[in-house]
């Protein structure tokens, strides 16, 4: 029974976002309570609550200083270079930017932070695609796929969390499928490559010059100086056409090179503190909320010595930081509900207990296709510490070693940062300005597909 209702609860929730019948905050928190009832564990509601926010407590502090330190970074003009760099090359191409966007969120995650990954991507690339009214959902599920990808680094989490669970090395599961991940993010990048020349097709093509022109008083130009006229498009539905205004509040201002807040005489400041930032987080000198918290603090104090900036900077991200927080503080309801009523055990043994016994000895293969959807619907922690080493036993009985068990594993990953219960999702979809609903529509079939493609690219190498 706690099966079924585990598997309705999920799909439910999935239904009603995906068809905007709910927002995914009430969803997150309401199934679950309403599952909880139907279990006959109501009165344990509370519990189950407050251990889920409890054990995410950590992750929301993390974002909400990641969030502040970052767009502080961003405000400062740390990562305009990269920007320019990456607006250069795509010339207000669709094609191009689309491509750009993976490429950039590539780049980003070798950090190993999601949160991190989607800040600089969205605040890069959002005013490209509305200016050139492309599709955001395209640039959301680029964005989670390329990072879905680099998110098996061994400092990104899963391969960590494998080799934890299962008592290996993680350099002897993450090294052997580096070709195997590399043909997955080659097929991410051709992915980008198809979907920007449908937005190609669809919108045409402007030049970079065009594309930056400042146009109305109250819109501010992208990055660099564009040339003067009116801006037209060549090729496509819009051929000819000029492009409409755009709000002050629409991002644009992101990338102005004049903005108010720039700190070039600290830009090596500010480049050091984040290199020392990030290696403090690989090495794991100190928590990675306590990194953020004061690192947050020490950007602020340097940056805007005055109280007034300050407080100016921390509320240009507080909508942010309370969608961000209240989307991860709602998931521990549902986490909760899932882990304290037991439903998540008797998913996963189900599962297990369903495979085949002609499949045990490629077990291996299983396991890789059982991550795709099992790291959707649950968090990594669940996955690795409750169900791999389940399966990793069922494949030693057959005489498959642990570690192809391990390497199969992370295969899910591309699917995972889209699922409902990755916090960061929730920074890329807010940031982007995009329904998490109309996200989970356009990436889930692409993310599998991704999936499954680094799963086949391991079985040719032969690593899994």
């Amino acid at each position: 029974m706690l099966t079924i209702l585990g598997f309705a609860m999920i799909a439910t929730f999935l239904v009603l976002i995906m068809l905007k019948k709910m927002s995914p905050i009430a969803a997150l928190v309401l199934i679950p309570a309403l599952f909880c009832v139907f279990v006959g564990k109501g009165a344990h509601l509370g519990d189950y609550v407050i251990d889920g926010v409890t054990g995410l407590a950590p992750t929301a502090a993390m974002l909400m200083f990641a969030i502040v330190y970052f767009g502080v970074m961003i405000d400062v003009g740390l990562f305009d270079p990269v920007v320019r760099g990456i607006l250069r090359f795509c010339r207000a191409d669709p094609l191009r930017i689309v491509v750009g966007t993976a490429a950039l969120a590539s780049i980003v995650s070798l950090d190993g932070d999601g949160s991190t990954t989607f800040m600089i991507t969205v605040s890069a690339m959002y005013p490209l695609y509305k200016r050139l009214k492309m599709s955001l959902v395209t640039m959301t599920g680029v964005a989670a796929m390329a990072n879905g990808v680099m998110n098996t680094l061994p400092w990104g989490g899963p391969t960590a969390r494998a080799a934890t669970a299962l008592k290996l090395d993680a350099g002897d599961i993450f090294v052997p499928m580096i070709p195997a991940l590399a043909t997955g993010l080659l097929f991410v990048l051709v992915l980008a490559y198809v979907l920007g020349r449908r937005e190609r097709k669809r919108l045409g093509v402007l030049t970079l010059d065009e594309a930056l022109v400042e146009a109305p008083e109250t819109e501010t130009v992208l990055v660099g100086a564009g040339s003067g006229g009116t801006p037209a498009r060549t090729g496509g539905a819009g051929s000819g056409g000029s492009l409409p205004e755009a709000p002050e509040d629409e991002g644009f201002q992101g990338l102005d090179p004049d903005r108010a807040t720039l700190r070039p005489k600290l830009y090596w400041f500010n480049a050091l503190l984040t290199v020392a930032l990030l290696t403090a987080m690989i090495m794991e000198w100190l928590p990675i909320p306590v990194l953020f918290l004061l690192g947050a603090a020490l950007a602020l104090t340097v940056n805007f010595p005055h109280m007034p900036a300050q407080r100016a900077r921390i509320a240009a991200h507080a909508e942010n930081v309370l969608n961000v927080s209240g989307m991860v503080f709602a998931a521990a309801v549902f986490t909760g509900v899932l882990q304290g009523t037991g439903m998540v055990d008797h998913m996963a043994e189900w599962l297990v207990r369903n495979i085949p016994d002609g499949m045990g000895p490629h077990m291996a293969l299983v396991t890789g296709v059982l991550s795709i959807p099992l790291t959707y619907f649950m968090s990594n922690d669940g996955f690795y510490f409750g169900i791999l080493p389940v399966l990793a036993e069922a494949g030693q009985a057959h005489g498959v070693s642990a570690v192809e068990i391990a390497r199969a594993s992370i295969v899910g990953q591309p699917l995972h940062m889209s699922s409902p219960l990755v916090p960061a999702v929730y920074v890329l979809v807010g940031m982007a300005k995009v329904e998490f609903g109309d996200h989970t529509r356009f990436v889930v079939k692409w993310a599998v597909l991704t999936s499954l493609v680094v799963l086949g690219a391991g079985v040719a190498f032969g690593t899994v």
